[in-house]
């Protein structure tokens, strides 16, 4: 079992991840009482995340980053909470906690689910405002549009909505999710459903960016941010750790080249850091690996290698323009 946003699993059962987020949102309207409003609010979201991952890739490529401050725990947390041990003094130095489990208290002092990220926290009170990481990196795209930077792309286009949200449901319930029902099957039998399932939508993946770009057309979107993030921790710690090894990553040649176009895109890769993912899975998945020892491997150094993707045209930021280099 683990409280990794959500995940359990049982001995002899398929794994099953608990999905019942806070649902409140942040919006324009401030219909569920928390109005879009910059400085208002803090993302907390562990970089060896993958769920976490994502909202630090949309925060960056829509540029808000001067509206919504960021902290980072460490790549590790006990059976309660994740832990703010990057921060001097163990402490994060806006909200003044050192576990994120206090946010989440003071929401509901008797919150009866896992403590995860990634999580927003609204700054005046202390208290957890959403947990929903779906729901966050949309409503980054389509709520907080008054603080989207000069040349911000559009990660979720109404035009392609119809096409995409199918599509990003593939990825989260086959791949996604998929890897961690491969990792904590309790049986031989839903392993085996679940390696089978996880393969048959790599192989589909493959074959819709073979002829194009990203995986709408031409230019990036949310449903690519969404497949980055377990495609940069695939040959890390899911081949591997979680019994995915029918091929790594580096022997699927257009994912492999997909993903490292991807990674060396503004606002992507600056948000990995591999010896954190490695240590998260390792060091936490105490059921899984129990001497907590983490492999010096794979070599991580072909993710800047030269990709080729640039042959099928497209523009990564449609309309707009990258992210300005981090400082």
């Amino acid at each position: 079992m683990s409280n990794e946003n959500g995940v359990y699993s049982v001995p002899g059962t398929e794994f099953t991840r608990d999905t019942n987020y806070i649902q409140t949102r942040i919006t324009a309207d401030g219909r569920d009482g928390f109005p879009v409003e910059a400085g208002r609010y803090r993302l907390i979201a562990a970089k060896a995340c993958p769920w976490a991952n994502r909202t630090i890739i949309v925060r960056r490529l829509l540029g808000l980053e001067d509206a919504i401050s960021l902290g980072m725990p460490g790549p590790t947390h006990d059976k309660d909470s994740w832990t703010f041990d990057l921060d001097p003094g163990g402490v994060d130095p806006v909200l003044g906690i050192e576990r994120i489990q206090q946010a989440y208290l003071a929401y509901d002092p008797d919150y009866p689910r896992g403590i995860t990220v990634p999580v927003i926290v609204d700054v005046t009170t202390g208290k957890v405002v959403t947990n929903d990481y779906a729901q966050i990196t949309l409503d980054f795209s389509t709520e907080w549009t008054a603080y989207h930077r000069e040349g911000a792309p559009d990660l979720y286009p109404e035009h392609l909505r119809a096409e995409m949200d199918p599509v990003m449901r593939r990825i989260y319930t086959e791949v996604n999710n998929g890897v961690y029902r491969c990792g904590f099957a309790g049986t031989q039998e839903a392993y085996d459903a679940a390696y089978a399932r996880l393969w048959i939508a790599l192989d589909w993946l493959s074959e819709r960016l073979a002829s194009q770009r990203y995986l709408m057309g031409e230019s990036i979107t949310e449903a690519d941010v969404r497949l980055f993030t377990t495609l940069v921790r695939f040959d890390a710690v899911y081949h591997g750790h979680f019994k995915c090894n029918r091929s790594k990553l580096t022997e699927m040649p257009i994912l492999w080249a997909y993903a490292r176009d991807l990674f060396q895109t503004p606002g992507f890769g600056e948000t990995v850091d591999f010896d954190q993912i490695k240590t998260h899975y390792y060091v936490v998945h105490r059921d899984l690996n129990p001497s907590g020892i983490v492999p010096v491997g794979p070599d991580l150094a072909g993710w800047t290698t030269a990709h080729g993707r640039e042959s099928l045209g497209g523009r990564p930021f449609g309309d707009g323009t990258a992210p300005a280099p981090l400082p």
